[in-house]
């Protein structure tokens, strides 16, 4: 009778425990899908900050240069009424007063349509304005437009990203991937930082 020799034992519990945690890492990044994503043509700070014109929820044309001389929180998420996108466009305000406090006008940018966004302002009685960008143009320019990862699979799809511009027009502070538990309180941060320097 041939006994398994004890290193060739513990060769295979290795190999085991190896390929364990190998499937195990797989398993994690699966769930984190969301989160993988490709960016492209993210703007650099000090640039300035690509020009744009976008409908509100009333079908008001605003445009970036309508701000010149202020900060300009401009958030890009991927949908209405989704968990993330409600959370973040109720944290944002909350702290609006601070914000306007500071010279600084919130903008949130995503593809759903104006009408989309009138449900979601009334809905969750947001004060922020938001932005209807259905053909994905800015989105695109500010790199918040991009190939994404989820269980394994990639599509195309909004990067949840915020880009603070500076009173001159330019981009001061660039957030990509975001996550939105305490993102509003870092932004609400950089700003005041930025503005004593």
């Amino acid at each position: 009778m041939v006994h398994a020799s004890p290193v060739n034992n513990y060769n295979h519990q290795l190999t085991f425990i190896l390929l364990l945690l190998i499937i195990l890492y797989y398993v994690h990044q699966s769930k984190r899908g969301k989160y993988m994503t490709t960016k492209t043509n993210l703007p650099e700070k000090e640039n300035m900050a690509p020009e744009f014109c976008l409908p509100d929820k009333d079908r008001n044309t605003v445009c970036l240069k309508d701000f010149r001389s202020k900060w300009v929180v401009l958030y890009f998420y991927p949908k209405d009424n989704t968990s993330g996108c409600t959370l973040e466009a109720i944290d944002f305000t909350r702290e609006l007063d601070d914000f306007k406090s500071l010279n600084t006008i919130i903008l949130g940018v995503s593809p759903d349509s104006p009408e989309s966004h009138c449900r979601f302002y009334d809905k969750h009685n947001l004060k922020v304005t938001l932005l209807s960008d259905t053909e994905k143009e800015v989105l695109q320019q500010y790199g918040a437009w991009g190939t994404k990862k989820m269980y394994g699979k990639e599509y195309e799809g909004v990067i949840r990203t915020t880009c603070l511009v500076d009173p001159d027009g330019k981009i001061a502070k660039v957030w990509n991937n975001v996550k939105v538990n305490g993102h509003v309180n870092e932004v609400m941060d950089t700003v005041k930082s930025l503005q004593v320097e």
